[in-house]
């Protein structure tokens, strides 16, 4: 890597480009694993964040080196939607379900630690999609800034999942607007995905 490339005019330009979309789109990823994370004990939040953290900084860099082979694969940001409906379904039954007393919660800690690190993993697959392709069309001809921006924004993600997720520790409520959230990146995400795969499904059929 050559570092002083790195401090050009139009590199900085495209690593102020990256970080700021980094943030607005990993502000949904936050809120997302904050809100899974929430009710846990708080060794065991810590560590299902660190899971986000790392499974979201994989999985970005690894969508962002095949970006370009991402672009041609019809259908994928359904299929993503379709998985973080799954993780909304889960969250919504968990939400209309908690532990009514300290021995119930305790015998439920193991699976719920593994559950949530399960929907964590597949929130970031599936969040992961739309970040990385808007990412890489930024810094298309500088793959050393994208790989830098997208650690410093998962970074950034971390911090603020915690933060979100003792706030919804402490006010109960807030979670129902971690699954709003869910809920609505999991539509938007179907919907897109579904006109793009419409017309290739048309051609099947006529």
């Amino acid at each position: 890597m050559d570092f002083a490339n790195l401090l050009t005019p139009e590199a900085l330009a495209v690593f102020g480009q990256v970080v700021l979309i980094d943030i607005v789109l990993a502000g949904d990823n936050a809120i997302v694993v904050g809100a899974l994370a929430a009710g846990l004990p708080q060794e065991q939040r810590k560590k299902v964040i660190l899971i986000g953290i790392i499974a979201a900084l994989v999985l970005r860099i690894a969508f962002a080196l095949i970006a370009t082979w991402l672009l041609g694969i019809v259908g994928l940001v359904l299929a993503g939607g379709l998985l973080l409906l799954w993780v909304a379904w889960r969250m919504w039954r968990e939400l209309r379900n908690p532990p009514h007393h300290e021995n119930a919660a305790h015998l439920a800690q193991p699976r719920t630690f593994r559950a949530a690190a399960i929907q964590v993993a597949v929130a970031d697959l599936s969040m992961s999609i739309d970040n990385v392709l808007a990412v890489a069309g930024a810094a298309r001809e500088h793959p050393e800034i994208m790989v830098i921006g997208l650690v410093l924004s998962v970074a950034l993600m971390g911090v603020a999942a915690n933060f979100i997720a003792r706030i919804i520790e402490r006010y109960k409520w807030v979670a129902w607007f971690g699954f709003a959230v869910i809920v609505f990146v999991a539509g938007k995400m179907i919907w897109d995905g579904a006109n793009d795969v419409a017309p290739f499904a048309l051609r099947l059929v006529a």
